[in-house]
């Protein structure tokens, strides 16, 4: 598979990857909105909030990852993990190459 370069990247494409990138960031916060809201209601013991916190803190620390840096290199990647775990749909990505799609597509079945 050929590597996509930052030269073969639009502007209309790093626009459309940017807002792509922050519906899967808006999507994944508002799940874990609503894992503390469940779990929050629930808590009963000491450990129970530092398991909260544990959960909270690991889930900071991936999203930090994940979306503070979205380098040309691995952009393909991060758009087909993100694809893969439900964060983005093809219609998210929709305007990109044909050819910029079919990595993607082929990458989510292998990671």
């Amino acid at each position: 598979m050929k590597q996509v370069t930052e030269s073969q990247w639009t502007v209309q494409e790093r626009s459309l990857v940017k807002a792509a990138l922050a519906i899967a960031r808006s999507r994944e916060v508002e799940a874990i909105i609503q894992v503390v809201r469940q779990q929050s209601g629930h808590l009963t013991t000491l450990d129970e909030v530092w398991q909260l916190h544990d959960f909270l803190s690991a889930r900071r620390f991936d999203l930090d990852g994940k979306y503070g840096d979205d380098g040309d290199e691995e952009i393909l990647f991060l758009l087909a993990k993100l694809t893969k775990d439900g964060w983005l749909t093809s219609q998210d990505l929709a305007g990109l190459e044909a050819a910029k799609l079919s990595k993607i597509t082929a990458l989510t079945r292998v990671l």
